[in-house]
Formats: structure tokens, C-alpha cells, sequence
């Protein structure tokens, strides 16, 4: 349907006929002239006619442009129906390691080796496109901890800024607690029962200012639950001069840690060795039961003041018009 977001502005539209009485119209000049009738004088009868003809007509147009003025002024808008907005009340924020552990290249991505940070990437992208409803945000955590994203419902820009991350670019170690403390930080205003962490991870702290325990322990306090997720294979080929070796690659990794953080703060550590696993890891995530919210409503807007101050541009220009041929 269609409103008026500003009607008051119709109380302007007696404002015309207002200045018309207020003011007095000038009185005409009189000089000293003696008017002799002839008869040509009786056959411009038509013509003065005529005019006051054009003369009423530039009125009614100038009045016409006058209304179309003032509705111009008062905000026009076609409202559409209302629509509930997709909201599921979390606040999500991710945590992803990129010290240089990152660069292993112990995942299988459609047929093709690649390191940590390139599965991570494919697969916590598909995790973030699926959150419709949700704020999402990241931190992005080596030597120190940096905010990449705050909360936003805007996924393609959080994607876009995962997807630009390289490894090293926080620096070549990995400062656990100090990305858990910049992310209480960022939803330390979300509502208590609406933070949730995720925190991705090849390592051991081997950085920062914070210890990730300390670190969990003021995440509890606050409510912020923390799902960790342990990245890397478990045993690896590796070629030497005595032939092939059976490796470990995530033998740095700190599981014990990561289950600690995850069960002091009610939440849950999971192991991606490869990126079945983390898809495994992310469906489990999705099934995550939302924090019920008061639905919002939005109704959709289209401002129209265009017409109408169009329409009043076109009337005065043809009251103006009438007027020159009226002199």
C-alpha cells in the first residue's frame, strides 16, 4: 500500500492562499492618460477574453503544481508486505590459525594435495554459506591475534576475507589464547547465551600474552562456548635415503589443550585429519541448536517523491508557458 512518511506537510498547502492575504497585492501605477474609443478598441473584446481564459488556466495549473509540491515534500512510499527476517540469534565468531605449520601439505582437496589452510578454507567456506541468519565474524591468529572480520550478516565479505588469507600473515608461531581473548572481546556484548567460538588449530601455544587456559576460564565466565577443532593427519609417507618413513605431521598439535578449552567452556573438540572429517566436523556444527530470538519483521520501501516533484516541475512549466502567452 502506499503512505505518506511525512503527512504533516500537508498542513503547507492552504500556505499560498495564507501569503496572498497577508500581503497586499501592489497597487498599479496611474499616470495621466485620456482614453478616445474606436472601434477597434471593441473588437479586441475576444481577445481580452481570451486571455483571462489563459489567465485562470496558468492558475489552476500553478495550484495543480502546488499539491504535487507539497505531497513531494511529504514522502511518498509504496510499502510492500511484511517479510520475517531469517534470523537464528547466534553470534559466530571464527578463530583460524595461520602460523606456518599451516603449509603441511597433508590433505586431499577433489584429487589434488594440499596444505591445511587450503582445506580450511574450502571447507569452513561451505560452513559459512550455510549460516543464513547468523553474525559472522574472524579472527585470524599467528604471533598475535587480528581481527578480520567483525560480526556481520554479511557472509560474502567474511568468505572473501578468508579467502584472501595467507599463511604467515600474523606470523610464523601460534598465540592460542590470545585469539580466544580478542574474541571474547568482539562478542563480550552478544547476549550470553548467543556466543559461540570456533577455533581452528595445527599447534601448540608457542605465543602471545594470554595462556589458552586462562583464556577458557574468562571465555566460561562470560558464556563464551568454544568448539575446537584439531587439524592435520596422523601419519604421513616420507621419502629419505633409507626409503619411506611413516611420519607424523600433527605431532606438534596440542590436543590435550583443545579438549581442555572445549570442555571448560561447554563445548566440544573434534579432529580433522582430512577433509572428510571436516565436513563431518561442520555438519555436526549446523546441527547446533540456535538461540530462539523474537522474530523480526521488515517490510519492504520504495520511495516515490520522484513522481510527484516531477509532475510539479511539468505544471509550473506549463503555468509559466500560459502566463508569457497571456503578456
Amino acid at each position: 500500500m502506499y503512505e505518506f512518511l511525512w503527512w504533516w506537510m500537508f498542513l503547507l498547502l492552504p500556505l499560498p492562499l495564507l501569503v496572498r492575504w497577508w500581503l497586499k497585492p501592489a497597487e498599479p501605477k496611474q499616470g495621466v492618460a485620456l482614453k478616445v474609443p474606436f472601434l477597434e478598441n471593441f473588437q479586441q473584446g475576444g481577445k481580452v477574453l481570451g486571455r483571462s481564459w489563459f489567465g485562470l488556466l496558468a492558475l489552476l495549473l500553478a495550484s495543480v503544481a502546488w499539491v504535487m509540491l507539497v505531497a513531494a515534500a511529504a514522502r511518498p512510499v509504496w510499502v510492500g508486505d511484511s517479510l520475517a527476517m531469517p534470523v537464528s540469534g547466534r553470534d559466530l565468531m571464527l578463530a583460524v590459525d595461520l602460523s606456518g605449520s599451516m603449509q603441511e601439505q597433508d590433505f586431499i582437496l577433489n584429487g589434488q594435495v594440499v596444505d591445511r589452510l587450503v582445506a580450511t578454507k574450502a571447507v569452513a567456506g561451505e560452513f559459512v554459506r550455510k549460516r543464513t541468519g547468523d553474525r559472522i565474524g574472524m579472527v585470524l591468529f599467528g604471533d598475535q591475534a587480528y581481527l578480520q572480520a567483525p560480526l556481520t550478516f554479511d557472509r560474502q565479505t567474511v568468505l572473501q576475507l578468508l579467502n584472501e588469507a595467507q599463511i604467515g600473515l600474523a606470523g610464523e608461531r601460534t598465540a592460542i589464547g590470545d585469539a580466544i581473548g580478542l574474541a571474547l572481546k568482539r562478542l563480550q556484548d552478544s547476549p550470553e547465551k548467543n556466543r559461540v567460538l570456533i577455533l581452528m588449530t595445527d599447534g601448540a601455544n608457542t605465543a602471545g600474552s594470554v595462556s589458552p587456559l586462562e583464556a577458557a576460564e574468562m571465555a566460561a565466565a562470560v558464556g563464551l562456548k568454544i568448539y575446537t577443532v584439531g587439524i592435520g593427519s596422523e601419519s604421513d609417507q616420507m621419502r629419505s635415503v633409507f626409503g619411506f618413513q611413516l611420519m607424523n605431521p600433527s605431532a606438534d598439535l596440542d590436543e590435550r589443550t583443545l579438549k581442555a578449552i572445549a570442555s571448560s567452556t561447554g563445548g566440544m573438540y573434534f579432529r580433522a585429519r582430512d577433509t572428510e572429517e571436516f565436513h563431518k566436523i561442520y555438519e555436526e556444527l549446523d546441527r547446533l541448536e540456535p538461540v530462539e530470538k523474537e522474530a523480526q519483521q521488515w517490510r519492504p520501501q520504495q520511495e516515490l517523491f520522484r513522481w510527484p516533484l516531477l509532475a510539479a516541475l511539468l505544471f509550473m512549466l506549463l503555468a509559466v508557458t500560459l502566463r508569457m502567452r497571456r503578456g
